[in-house]
């Protein structure tokens, strides 16, 4: 899934792929995409390519959904034990100039057919729009993932046709191709996300600041070919 905002850029420097693992559910994730375009913004004469990849944060939950409450509850032992974390991340969205609205979130969703949603709008070059306005939905707006009729409402606002995405839903289309790219994620040693691989060489964990982005992509743009030559002569294990 991809992205190439930087398309003035000179030509005589290859893009540097960025791989982007993160799920539509992680709030650092939802930050950290609008990380990655400031850092992009910084280095506009740097060409990328932004491909979205699908993780899972929570596995766990069912294909169904589950109540926020309840979720709250598995995972951080109440919602009030989320109350600290909730105003921290909140605080981090704000100075993004996003908002975290956890008041708002009724509903914990699977996010894997939200993952199918990005995937389908890969074809008609809307993945980037596709998974910020999943995020938007979930984060900003309070919207239920778990509806279907709320994911063809998204998958319309960016292009793609309501009929042939609620038929496409109603099947099992990509679904073994959306859990193969998140497992293969995990089987990578990915943990934690979002994590943005660089050109494929090197990797950056977490929603670090546009400016250290901005640097780790220069660098890599500067010094891609040393790195993969580092890592041929590395001894294999």
């Amino acid at each position: 899934m991809s992205d190439t905002p930087n398309a003035t850029a000179a030509d005589t420097i290859a893009p540097v792929v960025i791989d982007v693992v993160s799920d539509v559910v992680c709030p650092w994730c939802f930050i950290g995409k609008r990380r990655l375009e400031k850092a992009l913004a910084l280095k506009p004469n740097i060409p990328v390519e932004v491909r979205y990849h699908p993780y899972f944060l929570n596995p766990w939950v069912p294909r169904e959904g589950m109540s926020r409450d309840e979720y709250l509850t598995t995972k951080f032992g109440s919602p009030d034990k989320y109350t600290a974390i909730a105003g921290r991340v909140a605080g981090a969205a704000a100075s993004e100039g996003l908002t975290y609205a956890v008041d708002k979130m009724r509903r914990q969703p699977n996010t894997l057919d939200c993952h199918r949603l990005i995937l389908w709008a890969q074809g008609i070059g809307k993945a980037p729009q596709m998974k910020q306005r999943l995020m938007d939905m979930y984060f900003t707006e309070g919207a239920d993932l778990t509806d279907t009729e709320v994911l063809i409402g998204a998958a319309a606002s960016v292009g793609m046709d309501p009929d042939k995405t609620r038929e496409l839903l109603a099947s099992d289309t990509d679904v073994e191709q959306v859990e193969a790219a998140a497992n293969s994620a995990k089987d990578a040693g990915i943990d934690g996300v979002p994590t943005f691989i660089l050109g494929g060489v090197a990797a950056v964990s977490g929603a670090q600041s546009p400016e250290v982005l901005a640097n780790a992509i220069e660098q890599i743009a500067v010094n891609r070919e040393q790195f993969l030559a580092e890592q041929r002569r590395a001894p294999q294990g």
